[in-house]
């Protein structure tokens, strides 16, 4: 084999390889492959950048599928030493439309309405609560 060949069937490989990473790359599951319906309604995100980020999402399903659910709180936005609350309510249930930092994130009015609560801890621990009220 001569040197022109061995070039020349290297670069081949290489592109090849290089495609079928792009390829992969776009093509990774995402909210929109979900068959729950998620429809996010409000987002809060603390104004601190140097201490820990709070993060709190109100997000609404169509159904109560529980696997995605928790595969949609493992794809929210987290940072390290940061906390992220997901609480998820039925697509027909009354929803909250603000949110406050600390413990309590929304009116105590709201709560008979939320089905689930995915939380993501300062240290990367996920927990799902099913109707956490």
């Amino acid at each position: 084999m001569s040197r022109k060949s061995l070039i020349y069937l290297v670069s081949g490989a290489v592109v090849i390889l290089v495609f079928l990473m792009v390829k992969d790359t776009f093509n990774q599951p995402g909210i929109e492959d979900m068959n729950a319906g998620f429809k996010e309604i409000v987002k809060y995100r603390n104004a601190n950048n140097t201490g820990p980020i709070q993060r709190i999402y109100v997000v609404t399903v169509k159904d109560s599928i529980w696997k995605e659910i928790e595969d949609y709180g493992n794809l929210m936005p987290h940072t390290k030493y940061g906390n992220t609350k997901v609480y998820f309510f039925m697509e027909s249930a009354n929803v909250p439309q603000t949110l406050q930092p600390g413990e309590v994130n929304f009116d105590p009015q709201f709560n008979k309405s939320c089905i689930a609560l995915y939380e993501k801890s300062a240290m990367s621990q996920a927990v799902l609560n099913k109707y956490p009220f």
